[in-house]
């Protein structure tokens, strides 16, 4: 009998868990956010390895049943990916730290800067100070991609 994963699980042993055919993942809550965040540090996770790190970061303790419930949701919603072939089950972000940055970016900028990448950047630099560092790094990348056109 073929079985084909239910979005958002996969088989670690597999060598492509993931369809290609995935809808454009929905952009996650603060409270997920914060969880993609735990498990772009962890890579992969259980839900007590998850409830442990985010309970050290922040002052309002969360308990078991409400991580694995938003563990549960993230999963539905296709924003991480459990491991069903071990027991307890691990979780993975489904998509890289900066391409959950990037979507949550070109979001932004397409509601709030009116698609322009310039408002954006310049919105972001003149919100708060940036450092010395900050800017040398902003400057060689924008020469990087000025060698580029």
């Amino acid at each position: 009998m073929l079985a084909f994963p239910v979005r958002g699980q996969y088989n670690m042993k597999q060598k492509n868990p993931v369809p290609k055919n995935f809808t454009k993942l929905p952009r996650p809550t603060n409270t997920e956010l914060s969880i993609l965040e735990i498990l772009k540090d962890l890579k992969t996770g259980t839900v007590r390895q998850i409830l442990k790190r985010h309970n050290e970061l922040h002052e309002t303790q969360a308990g078991y049943t409400t991580i694995l419930k938003i563990i549960q949701i993230m999963t539905e919603k296709g924003l991480v990916e459990k491991d069903v072939s071990q027991r307890p089950q691990v979780y993975k972000p489904r998509l890289s730290w900066k391409k959950t940055q990037q979507m949550l970016l070109t979001e932004l900028m397409e509601k709030a800067f009116s698609g322009s990448a310039k408002d954006l950047v310049l919105g972001a630099l003149s919100a708060r100070p940036v450092s010395e560092e900050e800017l040398e790094e902003i400057e060689r990348f924008l020469d990087k991609i000025g060698e580029g056109k």
